[in-house]
């Protein structure tokens, strides 16, 4: 379960679309509650997602440059993360 939502303004390089999604993920589970999906959840959790993640890439679109990037690495950014993910592939 997420404790912070990690913040994607202002990256260098810019936000990517799998950053934007695991965000949208973190949200989703927090504000529903579902951490585990079942043929009930799966499908408005799913569209849930998406929706969120197209109106986050929008608003970071739209925003100004940011004058200072974020304190913390996004962790799909972060080498031991992209370690666990290659190893699941």
């Amino acid at each position: 379960m997420c404790r912070n939502i990690t913040e994607l303004r202002g990256l260098e390089p810019a936000a990517t679309p799998d950053e934007i999604e695991a965000a949208a993920v973190q949200y989703i589970r927090k504000v529903s509650g579902v951490h585990t999906l079942s043929d009930a959840t799966r499908e408005p959790f799913e569209r849930a997602v998406a929706e969120v993640a197209a109106a986050t890439a929008r608003l970071l679109g739209e925003l100004p440059a940011r004058r200072q990037p974020p304190k913390t690495v996004p962790p799909l950014r972060r080498p031991e993360v992209r370690a666990r993910l290659a190893g699941k592939g």
